[in-house]
């Protein structure tokens, strides 16, 4: 009932030792990397490329400051649009960097003053 998926090699399986050698496929990081750089060297589909990502970096930025007063992840989409346009741009990439320093400050703040306010109103043990 509880037999192995017939579809994953085990050791002694023919085709174990060669599945090793097979080509593996590229990490999607270099894939990226290797996509973008074929877009730089065409100077229009290049600057297509710069202007999609700041329409939909500077909308998630605007996006999350309009929900930012809503309770929800507002600052989150904000620092998230902040992180697509610091693909594309050193100044917002520095700003995104110093917002999330704050956010991680903030949230250890948070979490000291929730563990202290717990310690305050914990009854004494007998």
């Amino acid at each position: 009932m509880n037999s192995p998926d017939p579809r994953i090699l085990q050791p002694g399986d023919p085709g174990y030792e060669a599945a090793g050698a097979a080509p593996r496929i590229t990490r999607p990081r270099t894939a990226a990397r290797s996509a973008r750089e074929a877009i730089r060297r065409n100077p229009k589909l290049d600057q297509a490329y710069r202007t999609g990502v700041k329409v939909v970096g500077g909308t998630t930025v605007g996006l999350g400051v309009v929900l930012m007063p809503l309770p929800g992840p507002g600052t989150l989409i904000a620092l998230g649009g902040l992180a697509i346009l610091g693909t594309e741009s050193e100044r917002a990439k520095k700003l995104n960097q110093q917002g999330v320093e704050l956010a991680k400050r903030a949230a250890a703040r948070a979490r000291t003053a929730g563990q202290k306010r717990a310690a305050r109103t914990e009854p004494p043990r007998a």
